[in-house]
């Protein structure tokens, strides 16, 4: 099969779709298919230089739409060439682009992953009324065409199925596909890790820490996270927080600093920046427990990372693969509120040395169970098969040649 996927972009710093594009990629290929991307980045960026697998970049889109006059156009010239195409992410001109490039036939099948795009609480929160009214007509006029035209909607999680069917009318998705979410196994680890992590962070050297790893961004609830440290960790704690990620210099970034010395002990709070390589791993596998306290996620790679780490993860109910991590005693799920951020510390500092460790071991069960690269990759490959042969047929007997007989 001859896949393309379709992303506004491939740089790191912008979190987990283009992530899932770089996981699936390579155990897709090994599977005996071939697999391109189109994204509108500069085709310059160091982000892309050392990529393995064809990426045709066209140059950055223009806007928060991502608008680029040479999409459409690629498209057109090169959609034939593809047996089924991935759209990733939705609000924005990739996907407008193709589902105008389809509408003339023959064109491949065209498959979504919403990566939590359609998830209710970016229409519910009180800080969004503004975008949440422009989205409305956005999908009233463009974006819903854009989703009944798929094949299907593939979600990374159950959760994530159930509540992207709450928040727009109308919608009207051929289908949903479950098809599950993976990452890579983490590489073993060394010494070296360790080292590299506390030369980027020195201070944690010889203490516990809870991480944060991501974006620094509202949504990720890292006010409640503070906060809640701050409480459960008062006075002088052999603890201390460690917040990684791109978004340190941010106008957001800066008044989480300020919170953290204003409400947190002194040297208790790190901000090491975006991590990675040696260093993320080493942050990742040495830290108490991972902590995510966000009010809205789609899936977590950070946290699935650390699952794979055999690290615990703390995550709140609005993280849409709560319900597997508390089935499998993997972590502790509270509230995505101050009480619930701290109810869920106070309860984190109450668990035995003992129960740490089968909690651990539980996080790479949970790993090995749910979120394998290679399972979610096989959901994925024959999801779109499947229905990728299911339209060969149809258009066949709309022809006159029934080849289900």
């Amino acid at each position: 099969m001859r896949l393309l996927q379709i992303i506004p972009s491939m740089d790191p710093r912008i979190g987990g779709p283009c992530q899932g594009v770089r996981n699936f990629t390579p155990r897709i290929i090994e599977q005996g298919n071939t697999v391109e991307v189109v994204c509108l980045d500069d085709p310059q960026s160091d982000y892309l230089v050392r990529e393995a697998i064809p990426i045709h970049a066209l140059g950055k889109g223009r806007g928060p739409w991502c608008y680029h006059p040479a999409l459409q156009s690629w498209l057109r010239a090169n959609l034939l060439r593809f047996d089924a195409v991935i759209l990733n992410g939705l609000w924005q001109y990739p996907g407008y682009a193709l589902a105008k490039a389809t509408q003339s036939a023959p064109m491949p099948p065209y498959f979504i992953f919403p990566h939590g795009m359609l998830d209710p609480w970016f229409q519910r929160a009180r800080s969004r009324r503004l975008k949440a009214v422009r989205n409305w007509y956005y999908w009233k006029f463009i974006e819903h065409r854009v989703v009944s035209g798929a094949e299907a909607l593939l979600f990374t999680c159950a959760e994530e199925m159930r509540i992207s069917r709450e928040t727009f009318r109308p919608y009207r998705p051929k289908r949903e596909v479950n098809v599950g979410f993976g990452i890579c196994e983490p590489p073993p680890f060394h010494e070296r890790m360790k080292s590299e992590f506390t030369r980027k962070c020195s201070n944690v050297a010889g203490r516990d820490y809870l991480l944060f790893l991501g974006r620094i961004d509202p949504k990720k609830g890292l006010d409640l996270l503070i906060r809640a440290y701050a409480t459960s960790y008062a006075g002088k704690s052999p603890s201390c927080l460690v917040i990684a990620g791109p978004g340190v210099e941010s106008s957001f970034g800066r008044r989480m600093q300020k919170l953290a010395s204003n409400i947190c002990p002194r040297d208790s709070v790190f901000w090491p920046g975006m991590l990675t390589g040696d260093a993320k791993w080493g942050a990742l596998y040495n830290a108490d427990a991972f902590a995510l306290m966000s009010h809205q996620e789609n899936f977590g790679i950070a946290a699935v990372e650390s699952l794979a780490c055999e690290t615990p993860v703390l995550i709140s109910n609005k993280v849409n693969i709560w319900r597997e991590i508390k089935d499998s005693k993997a972590g502790i799920v509270g509230d995505d509120t101050v009480a619930g951020a701290q109810d869920l510390l106070y309860r984190w500092k109450s668990v035995s040395q003992a129960d740490k460790f089968s909690m651990r071991k539980a996080a790479k069960n949970s790993y090995a169970t749910h979120y394998n690269i290679d399972s979610a990759s096989q959901n994925l490959l024959t999801a779109i098969g499947t229905l990728t042969s299911v339209r060969s047929q149809e258009r066949s007997c709309d022809n006159g040649i029934d080849i289900l007989r």
